[in-house]
């Protein structure tokens, strides 16, 4: 009996340490598992994309801090004697893993924080920021590992600082053009999905901003890579702001002869067939006509048509100009063609002939 009791002792001497690391690692699944699912379940109902991010950064981070946390309990009650060495080293690796859950759970609920409230399409854009702040993150959390074991820090910085003079030297260009990317960012004048005209001509949709250009896709499907210090030192035209629909201005003449109220007439109705029927174009909206001087064969205005976004113009015009041609013909009215006309004075024809003979 005495054996008995002997042995159980021994089993229960172990159990325990056992016990508390189970223990530990269970109460945090019932913590992933209920508590964490009903916050998810009450964060869905939120506007605030927020609180979403910060719980899918939790999710498996909770059972490991808590089986982290069973671990350095367990340790004292281990029946093994463990020198006082040993036994603070566990203790500082065991802290380590634990701050370093701990700073990836913090970068991953600060890039969701910085996604949260961008529209899934412009969410690539926002790669170089996300990468920088996590890169922070994780520096400052070797840098407290770093205390942990009490290595110092300040010969590790001020060689830090040394390193990076030397590198922004080298890399002056490169910097320039990840400041660039960070301010186009931030500033979202421009962001992906916008159709936007450059300085030198140049026109697209911004595909993606990175850490060192922006890449801009051409209407005839062709990719242009600009380094991001060119966009904000240049003036960009941003066809999606301060919204995407627009009025697209399209130049025409009619002769002198022309009755313009008519003409008018004639040039609005064709318009709203045009907006009504073609792709891309605005039907409730009101296209207008606005004369705007007396040409040399022609008199000159310009209709103004409500296009969804830029990239409809293209069709609408195209539509737009065969039917009022057509619509043009069928009433009479003409469009000219340049001419001049040379009038001749007959007394200067004579006294020119007068001279020569």
């Amino acid at each position: 009996m005495w054996q008995w009791l002997t042995d159980s002792e021994a089993v229960l001497v172990y159990l325990i340490p056992v016990g508390i690391i189970l223990g530990a690692a269970l109460g945090g699944l019932v913590i992933e598992v209920v508590v964490l699912r009903r916050l998810a379940k009450w964060a869905a109902k939120t506007t605030w994309q927020g609180d979403d991010a910060i719980l899918h950064a939790l999710r498996g981070k909770v059972v490991i801090w808590s089986t982290l946390l069973g671990i350095n309990a367990a340790l004292p009650h281990v029946p093994l004697t463990i020198p006082a060495p040993t036994l603070m080293l566990l203790h500082q690796i065991l802290l380590v893993l634990f701050i370093l859950t701990v700073t990836s759970g913090v970068a991953s609920a600060a890039a969701g924080l910085i996604r949260s409230p961008v529209s899934p399409d412009a969410r690539p854009a926002l790669s170089l920021v996300t990468t920088s702040v996590q890169v922070v993150i994780y520096i400052l959390g070797i840098l407290i590992i770093l205390q942990v074991f009490a290595i110092s820090i300040t010969p590790a910085l001020a060689a830090l600082g040394v390193t990076g003079l030397a590198v922004s030297l080298a890399l002056q260009g490169t910097l320039t053009d990840l400041i660039s990317g960070i301010q186009i960012i931030a500033s979202r004048q421009v962001r992906p999905g916008d159709f936007i005209r450059l300085e030198n001509g140049e026109e697209g949709y911004v595909t993606d901003v990175n850490w060192r250009t922006t890449r801009i896709r051409q209407i005839t499907n062709n990719m242009i890579i600009m380094p991001n210090s060119q966009i904000t030192t240049s003036m960009v035209l941003n066809f999606h702001e301060p919204e995407r629909a627009l009025l697209v201005p399209v130049p025409l003449g009619v002769s002198y002869a022309s009755d313009l109220e008519f003409v008018e007439r004639v040039t609005l109705a064709v318009a709203h067939e045009v907006l009504a029927e073609v792709d891309g174009g605005i039907a409730p909206s009101e296209p207008f006509i606005r004369y705007t001087a007396f040409g040399d064969s022609s008199i000159n205005f310009t209709v103004y048509l409500h296009c969804q976004e830029y990239a409809d113009n293209y069709l609408v015009k195209h539509e737009f100009i065969k039917r009022l041609h057509r619509r043009y013909g069928a009433e009479g009215i003409d469009i000219p063609f340049p001419t001049q006309t040379v009038y001749v004075q007959p007394q200067t024809v004579t006294a020119e002939r007068a001279a020569t003979s």
